[in-house]
């Protein structure tokens, strides 16, 4: 280890990928979050889902067409066997790639890995349906669903690959084989923790010397059909009468609850010496990562203690005190209870500079996607520090009394000369997860 705490090989981060509700592409992304532009809006590419209103954050211009024309053309042959998410994970990583300007014929591919995160995916209901009809007979009350002729009858009437299209393990798959990755491969589903720990991850696999360059990113939805019931039963969604890109109101006082959303973020992780040998663009050198898991016997997580662990893990690997921090890109869900927990864990930590240290969610632009919301907050962090500057919260205008309170940046964005950014998830299980990155 560096005297600092951080690796002696120093991982830096040369490559970004996204697929969001703002913008597909990170010019595209960078240009909606400088403009303050809100993602959230009634959906046009899903006529119905649970979510209130219909509203998402939606990638309305990702279609199955698009991908296969534009976004994943060299994988236009396999797009039929990935599912949305799927294609959203692929089609990041290899703008990721294209990113951070790897020369794929020069490097040593047997030390090129890939490490991604994903949520349990789930077919939508219309490509079950015409196996389950034939499993079902009528009666007195109606269509009555026969279990025991699901293996007879049902199961050989769907897709001979239907499953490979919806394997939480197959965008790692995909992109590895895409790129001719033939080191470390490791796929994760935790939730919206994933996006820290993979990069947690892939940088333990390159200090560990087992590779040179990692693609570490991450894919999610939670306005699938599927998805976003559990979304109606489970959490607190946001709606109110205005305007929906007012709906993500992340520690403001008025919050009423999260905004489903979709998405895919990817980054390139090299050495040091590796990216600087090609004169590669540094986004960032990871510094430092940390995870938790808190929940009582009855599975309910402990949002403040875990956070709070993850945390205090991060800055530990790091060698940094609360006081080193530039600002907290937060979780930030909107809800009432998830936010307040969430700032007592910050507190928790960071003590006396708890109330000062500058606090971001950019959740308040496209909601929460799952599985991908931490690789996508990390990356607007990092383009907003590469022009000196933390992006502001949208739609927050004061904290509630009820609050501990925090410096949350809003209006317009924050001018900083200290460029490390925490980053920090957790999941409604109690899994947290923490980065923290240098992009100065």
């Amino acid at each position: 280890m560096g005297s600092n705490g951080t690796t002696d090989s120093q991982i830096v981060i040369t490559g970004i990928g996204i697929v969001s509700p703002v913008g597909i592409g990170l010019e595209p992304f960078t240009a909606a979050l400088k403009e303050q532009k809100s993602g959230v809006k009634p959906m046009e590419l899903l006529s119905v889902s649970a979510a209130p209103g219909n509203v998402g954050g939606e990638v309305s211009n990702f279609t199955e067409q698009d991908a296969r024309k534009e976004y994943l053309k060299p994988l236009k042959k396999s797009v039929k066997v990935m599912c949305r998410e799927i294609q959203l994970g692929v089609a990041a990583a290899l703008q990721a790639v294209e990113n951070s300007k790897l020369d794929l014929d020069s490097i040593d591919h047997t030390r090129f890995g890939v490490e991604f995160g994903a949520n349990l995916m789930f077919s939508p209901p219309w490509v079950l349906q015409d196996a389950c009809w034939k499993c079902t007979e009528e009666s007195e009350n109606g269509p009555v669903f026969k279990f025991d002729e699901w293996g007879e009858k049902g199961l050989v009437a769907m897709e001979p690959l239907w499953l490979l299209c919806y394997l939480p393990n197959m965008p790692a798959c995909h992109i590895g084989i895409s790129m001719d990755a033939r080191g470390p491969s490791n796929s994760m589903t935790v939730d919206e923790a994933s996006g820290n720990l993979v990069l947690g991850e892939a940088m333990s696999i390159i200090d560990r010397g087992w590779a040179d360059i990692m693609i570490a990113g991450t894919t999610g939805t939670r306005i699938n059909p599927v998805k976003s019931i559990h979304g109606l039963f489970w959490d607190n969604l946001g709606q109110n009468e205005g305007d929906p890109a007012t709906w993500s109101r992340p520690f403001d006082k008025d919050r009423n609850g999260q905004v489903l959303a979709e998405g895919g973020g990817s980054f390139i992780l090299e050495t040091d010496a590796h990216a600087k040998a090609r004169g590669a663009k540094i986004w960032g050198r990871l510094l430092g990562s940390g995870a938790s898991c808190v929940a009582d016997d009855k599975g309910l997580g402990h949002t403040r203690e875990a956070l709070a662990r993850a945390m205090t893990g991060a800055l530990q690997k790091a060698g940094l005190k609360p006081a080193d921090i530039g600002h907290i890109n937060a979780h930030g869900l909107g809800e009432v209870i998830a936010d307040r927990y969430e700032a007592a864990a910050i507190h928790d930590v960071f003590g006396d500079v708890a109330s000062t240290v500058p606090v971001t969610s950019l959740k308040s632009y496209w909601g929460n996607p799952g599985a991908s919301c931490g690789s996508l907050e990390l990356a607007g962090s990092l383009v907003g520090l590469d022009e000196g500057v933390v992006l502001p919260t949208l739609n927050f205008t004061a904290q509630s009394p009820d609050d501990p309170p925090l410096n949350i940046v809003h209006g317009s964005p924050l001018p900083v000369d200290n460029k490390v950014v925490l980053n920090i998830n957790v999941t409604r299980q109690g899994q947290a997860s923490a980065i923290i990155v240098d992009a100065g």
